[in-house]
């Protein structure tokens, strides 16, 4: 069928954060696809950062970054993903952003001598970029979480966009609530009071949702539905129980099980073009068949937050890895190391002996790199299965330099400046714009092409001698030192057109099953129904060194 108008989705938190906003975006996206519309995604940051790039990643999670550079929320990641489709730095603003360029129009009399006011034109400005947002994915509907909870200073301009796009289109315009109903341990009853209040809080900013997402770690039952129905100004069969599930991929079944899409199309005067729910209904069936483990480590630096563990830094990461098990028939179970507690007790790296894996994820700066590397060398040296990505492969090159090339002091002019050995440096034409203190200019960003060498793991993996990947760093493989590791045995397996950057290392597979290192993420570019090819063959190796052991 065909839309004469475009159709909008707001989804807000209420009660805390960490809810599940972004999972539930991405689900409703991908189950509103399944019936055959155009849909994309869109988040709503509340943070005066311009861009994602700056926020502490302990803080607030992973940088996701787009083909196009935009560096971005994780939530962007749980769309794309859920969406199987690459979206652009239209779907992404802050509140710096919009500000940025409410500003920038008012310097160039854009604005024809008005007075600039917060309001209306912050809010008009975040509606103009909604809007293009869905001309530009040709969207027949855009999904939108504004990021917070309701009753935050924060997001009060963001809400005010969709109180004022409900008035602008009162038919095409749905305001969806995910809110948090706890179950103290010493009462052990679900209590609605919480969400209550959360849906006061919106209506005080002229907002009323049309849906609640009931989270909570049991399914909402009949009697609290009803209570949140009649306290909350809605339809019972709107409110959707969304209790924990054992997997993301779980969700858009799960919230089939409430007919949700047929109801917000219901809602939205639209009706269903196909139902093509059935692949995710499969993932599904295949997680919970799947009996075998592997015991994998993920060893980095942003992980703690307090006394709390925070795996939000690496969520791309940990997904792409839960890809390649499914597809590999296979569960993980991942354990977060610390790289300073290899620092304080070199020891203590003896405890890998008992993974099946090891992956080093991305990150930046000095602090607990030396751990890192020890790890990385007993992974070597033990030919435990072993995935670097971006700082995990600029690490292995200096631990392969360090014990196997004879350059003993070598090092990245990340962590030693003015060492002569650095075997990990910038090039000389980002180091002339860290001159000039244009430390964004010196990042690679977005997507590049590169090629692939033949016979090696790579171009195995990949079925292809011609890839593009994701990049977000500002150092490379120096290419001084490229012939002396060649030499000493190190593959650089993957490199950019003119072969100056290296791209992807690894170690042949005579001497190592697998040692791979990428200077890319290919987390990015992870799906649940595609895989990674580089995580599929990690995690099919891992399996096949572990249960072979054992027969």
């Amino acid at each position: 069928m065909e839309i004469k108008n475009k159709k909008y989705i707001f989804v807000t938190g209420g009660v805390m954060s960490g809810v599940g906003k972004g999972t539930t975006c991405s689900s409703i996206a991908a189950i509103l696809k399944a019936k055959g519309f155009e849909v994309t995604a869109l988040k709503i940051d509340p943070y005066v950062n311009v861009d994602a790039g700056t926020m502490n990643p302990t803080e607030h999670g992973e940088v996701f970054v787009l083909d196009d550079g935009m560096e971005c929320d994780q939530d962007m990641g749980n769309y794309e993903r859920f969406l199987e489709k690459s979206l652009t730095s239209a779907n992404y603003m802050t509140t710096g952003s919009v500000y940025k360029t409410v500003i920038e129009k008012e310097r160039a009399l854009k604005y024809r001598g008005k007075c600039v006011e917060v309001v209306p034109h912050i809010p008009l400005e975040v509606i103009r970029r909604i809007e293009k947002a869905a001309r530009k994915e040709k969207a027949e509907i855009s999904v939108i979480e504004i990021g917070g909870t309701v009753g935050e200073y924060q997001n009060i301009l963001f809400l005010e966009a969709a109180r004022m796009m409900k008035i602008k289109y009162p038919k095409d315009v749905l305001v969806v609530m995910v809110s948090f109903l706890p179950i103290p341990d010493k009462i052990g009853e679900m209590k609605t009071k919480p969400t209550q209040y959360a849906v006061r809080t919106l209506n005080s900013a002229g907002i009323q949702p049309d849906f609640i997402i009931a989270r909570s770690e049991r399914s909402l039952d009949q009697k609290r539905k009803e209570k949140i129905a009649t306290f909350c100004n809605i339809n019972e069969d709107y409110v959707i129980s969304a209790p924990d599930v054992d997997s993301v991929y779980n969700l858009p079944v799960n919230f089939e099980k409430d007919k949700i899409g047929e109801k917000i199309l219901e809602k939205l005067n639209l009706e269903i073009v196909e139902n093509n729910i059935k692949k995710w209904e499969k993932i599904t069936e295949k997680i919970k068949k799947i009996k075998k483990n592997l015991e994998i480590a993920v060893i980095g630096k942003y992980f703690s937050t307090g006394e709390f563990v925070l795996s939000d830094s690496y969520i791309s990461v940990i997904e792409a890895i839960k890809h390649g098990a499914i597809h590999n028939e296979v569960k993980t179970n991942l354990t977060w190391i610390d790289s300073i507690d290899y620092e304080k007790d070199p020891s203590k790296v003896q405890e890998l002996k008992r993974f099946d894996g090891i992956v080093v994820p991305g990150g930046f700066g000095e602090r607990g790199v030396e751990g890192i590397i020890r790890a990385i060398n007993y992974a070597r040296v033990n030919k435990i299965p072993y995935l670097g990505l971006c700082y995990g492969m600029q690490l292995a090159v200096i631990e392969f330099a360090r014990n196997m090339a004879g350059i003993t002091r070598a090092t990245s002019k990340e962590i030693k400046e003015n060492s002569k050995y650095t075997v990990i440096d910038i090039m000389p034409d980002q180091k002339k714009k860290m001159e000039k203190n244009d430390f964004g200019g010196t990042m690679r960003l977005g997507s590049y092409k590169a090629l692939l060498k033949k016979s090696t793991i790579a171009a195995k993996a990949y079925n292809d001698s011609l890839i593009y990947e994701r990049h977000r760093h500002r150092y490379e493989v120096n290419p001084k030192f490229i012939k002396d590791l060649e030499k000493a045995g190190l593959v650089f397996s993957g490199f950019s057109p003119d072969r100056r950057l290296m791209e992807i290392m690894e170690l042949p597979k005579a001497y190592h099953p697998f040692f791979l290192g990428t200077q890319f993420h290919p987390e990015f570019k992870s799906r649940p129904h595609n895989p990674h090819p580089l995580f599929l063959e990690f995690i099919k190796v891992a399996k096949k060194l572990k249960f072979q052991a054992k027969k």
